[in-house]
């Protein structure tokens, strides 16, 4: 079943869709998955492989592993080829598909793992097997992206996030002082035109007295 549930990654994928970010492709955004779940509560492991526009139309399936701390291997655990199948006893009924739907060639190969516990921890590899169908033949491309996962019984603000944040509030500020100085800059300028167009006037206006003046004397010494 799936999940209307919209993700800080999604929101972040609009942003830089619109503001035609480089990392945007054809609808498309690669933005890492998030590293920290809170025990208990649900967590997204995210999975963008873009497709190039060079690229030609093809499918794709994804596999899910999983390696936890101290274990050697990697462990099956999940698989999507037009449905979802959980292949392991530890993720059953708490994984679903959260990635691409309506669409054989899969650039978001997400799932969600529900009721997270201390036993997820640890690493997790998404591999996106894309097949591009050419005219005379077929290629295979293979994608891996690992996303290493910390379980913790509270929810933490890293570093990153708080950087980021203070990093937001210090461009609006400065854009706010920079628009300022820019008003009073404009301001003081069109002070300056208004208060030299008005010299001018005042200028031509006292010249034109003074020749009119200067006609009137002349007018009066011939009169004489």
């Amino acid at each position: 079943m799936g999940r209307n549930i919209v993700s800080l990654e999604q929101v972040i994928f609009v942003l830089l869709c619109t503001l035609g970010v480089g990392m945007c492709r054809g609808a498309c955004a690669e933005v890492d998955s998030d590293t920290e779940a809170v025990a208990g509560k649900g967590f997204k492991l995210g999975c963008i492989s873009c497709k190039r526009r060079s690229e030609v139309q093809g499918s794709a399936t994804v596999d899910w592993f999983f390696r936890s701390k101290g274990q050697k291997d990697f462990e099956h655990i999940y698989n999507y080829d037009e449905e979802g199948s959980i292949k392991s006893y530890q993720f059953e009924d708490r994984l679903d598909w959260f990635g691409s739907r309506q669409s054989n060639d899969i650039q978001d190969g997400s799932i969600f793992l529900t009721n997270v516990t201390f036993n997820d921890s640890g690493t997790y590899r998404c591999r996106v097997n894309r097949l591009l169908t050419y005219e005379f033949y077929e290629y295979q491309v293979k994608i891996l992206k690992e996303v290493n996962l910390t379980v913790v019984a509270k929810a933490t603000r890293g570093t990153a996030s708080i950087v980021s944040e203070v990093m937001m509030y210090v461009s609006i500020i400065g854009l706010q002082v920079w628009l300022l100085i820019e008003m009073i800059y404009c301001y003081k300028k069109i002070s300056t035109a208004g208060e030299e167009a008005l010299r001018e006037a005042a200028n031509a206006e006292y010249l034109a007295l003074a020749s009119e003046s200067k006609d009137n004397c002349a007018g009066v010494q011939v009169g004489d």
